[in-house]
């Protein structure tokens, strides 16, 4: 791969060849990520077709200053990269998908006698994992029948062949309830624990017809040797796993591998249904909501959605049933107009459809539910019109050191964090709070005056009398006082202090208002809380490196960004340290700092 750069004027030189493109902004922010047959032609038309945009894309040209464009072999190349980049960084300006949960995994350990569990980390050198499971009821039905099938040990101990051979361990409840069979007291072989390990996988990649087949044989074998309780061992395993594979959702077994794709788009959102067919039998299925950013096409969407969803579930399927024609490299889209296929079609459409509904209904409530609380709010503290913005003022210090504070904006009663402000103080030294509020308070809305734009309903301060009286004092030099509602909101008992007022009123502890109040002034205390630390750290760990003799800026940085920690520098092998700051560097910071024992 070959990577160029190029500013927004000179877009005629980019190369023809496919590749993923990136705009930036003045001040190095990522803004937009996309893909291209012929990057030449796809950037160009950013800025040929002005009059073709819509609002948000002549947005994103405008806030453009330079190009980097990364040339691959093909366009699948340039597809896989864009996703990885997208989700890497999270564009401004990208489609965003809404999925942040962390499925569960079924994990089969690599170890002398593997063990059988659920997990939502994946390592890879841990073991073979089976999903993920879009349902946890699934995944412990799965679970519970490879449980009752085989004997698959729970615990966590070594059982390693010296550990066995010098009698270490004792059988647990495990092994007298039957559960185990006690391999840790060689009581069963590493290969017929095996055999049943792999008897056990194969149910877990849902390939049930082998595993039937054997439980059949052996229960007729056993009966044959008039082994009846054998016989009927295995009779009632066995239809445990018909029981277990008729509740599957089973379609037409002709139907092996392959995906199904269907969207329901809308004006700004889409909901996206995937679901993954391997055998005849639906293996996974999950909608996701995706927000358009740029107006795109809904064949944009999918191909965005498509590959991100076919990478997590791994799917390697060459063909998708969708309701909406898209291009995806080297994958075949139909649209089935009968039979099984459409069957399957039409049952994604309908997890897409109830997926929107249930997400409508879950937000009208939410809207309802705040406005509702909105208006218990201005009820309460008398406010003339509806806090629709409320802002949050906080600070924090230890004895003085690092001064900090933070400002969090609620929209609607939701925080809206693109908003949240920090501020360094600038005119206070030592440990005055009062002096600090009042410059914040200053700084914020003087900046909003000059920038002409919206002031908030009304102001919490994070403290009682004290701290609002500092504020009001800018409130007044600003010419603002009275016509921004502002109170101060004590942390002992909960005491709302309302300016010019000694005695603070009290809310019930039941109030959807007092709780929307708490939870404001709680997310600027950890607003500002978190802010301070970081600050903190960073400037003991910059002192103490600037300390070392040859540790220049660079190097600072280098070090920092890779470590994150003075710990974790300090802990570092030389080798690593040579590889990032030279050999002759490394050695003095790895011995300043361990001669030192900073901690």
């Amino acid at each position: 791969m070959e990577h160029f750069k190029f500013d927004k004027t000179s877009y005629n030189h980019i190369p023809k060849d496919p590749g993923v493109y990136k705009f930036f902004h003045a001040s190095g922010t990522l803004l937009y990520v996309g893909k291209a047959k012929s990057l030449k032609k796809r950037v160009a038309s950013y800025f040929t077709n002005k009059n073709l945009l819509n609002g948000k894309t002549r947005r994103l040209i405008s806030q453009i200053d330079t190009i980097e464009v990364t040339i691959v072999n093909s366009e699948c190349d340039a597809l896989l990269l864009e996703n990885n980049l997208i989700k890497e960084n999270q564009p401004k300006f990208n489609i965003l998908l809404k999925d942040d949960k962390t499925f569960p995994f079924l994990l089969v350990t690599h170890e002398r006698f593997p063990k059988i569990y659920t997990t939502r980390k994946v390592i890879p050198e841990k073991g073979t994992y089976f999903g993920p499971y879009t349902s946890v009821r699934a995944m412990r039905k799965a679970l519970a029948l490879v449980s009752k099938l085989y004997h698959v040990r729970s615990c966590n101990l070594n059982l390693s062949e010296e550990n066995v051979n010098n009698k270490k361990f004792k059988v647990c409840l495990e092994y007298h309830i039957g559960n185990c069979l006690g391999p840790c007291e060689n009581l069963q072989s590493e290969a017929d624990y095996l055999n049943e390990i792999e008897q056990a996988k194969l149910i877990l990649k849902g390939i049930i017809h082998p595993v039937k087949t054997r439980l059949k044989e052996n229960m007729k074998h056993s009966a044959g040797l008039l082994k009846f309780e054998l016989a009927a061992e295995y009779k009632s395993k066995l239809h445990l796993l018909e029981t277990f594979q008729s509740k599957s959702l089973i379609v037409n077994p002709k139907i092996t591998y392959i995906d199904v794709i269907t969207i329901l788009p809308e004006e700004e959102i889409s909901y996206v249904n995937f679901m993954k067919v391997e055998r005849g039998t639906i293996r996974a299925s999950e909608t996701v909501l995706i927000k358009s950013r740029l107006n795109e096409e809904t064949s944009e969407i999918l191909g965005y959605a498509v590959p991100m969803l076919r990478q997590k579930f791994n799917s390697h399927s060459t063909t998708i049933i969708s309701n909406f024609i898209f291009e995806l490299p080297n994958i075949n889209i139909i649209i089935p107009q009968i039979g099984d296929k459409k069957k399957l079609l039409e049952l994604s459409i309908k997890n897409a459809f109830m997926f929107k509904q249930n997400h409508l209904r879950i937000k009208a409530k939410q809207q309802d539910d705040s406005e509702h609380t909105l208006r218990q709010l201005q009820k309460d503290l008398r406010l003339k019109a509806l806090p629709i913005i409320i802002e949050c003022f906080d600070n924090s210090n230890i004895q003085g050191a690092h001064p900090a504070a933070s400002m969090v904006h609620f929209k609607n009663g939701k925080p809206l964090k693109k908003e949240y402000r920090h501020y360094n103080i600038k005119t206070v030294i030592g440990p005055d709070d009062f002096s600090s509020m009042t410059e914040i308070i200053y700084r914020r809305y003087n900046r909003l005056l000059k920038e002409n734009k919206d002031l908030p309903e009304l102001i919490v301060v994070d403290g009682g009398k004290g701290q609002l009286s500092a504020a009001c004092t800018s409130l007044k030099k600003l010419a603002l006082y009275g016509k921004i509602p502002i109170i101060g909101v004590a942390k002992k008992l909960e005491e709302i202090y309302f300016p010019e007022d000694s005695i603070p009123i009290y809310l019930s502890k039941k109030s959807s208002a007092l709780k929307l109040l708490q939870f404001v002034r709680d997310e600027a205390h950890r607003f500002a809380i978190t802010h301070h630390r970081n600050k903190r750290s960073n400037n003991s760990l910059k002192s103490i490196l600037d300390d070392i003799p040859g540790v220049g800026t660079k190097n600072k940085t280098t070090l920092l960004l890779k470590f994150k920690t003075l710990s974790q520098i300090r802990k570092a092998p030389i080798s690593v340290l040579k590889d990032t700051i030279g050999n002759k560097l490394a050695l003095r910071v790895h011995s300043y700092l361990n001669k030192k024992g900073f901690e």
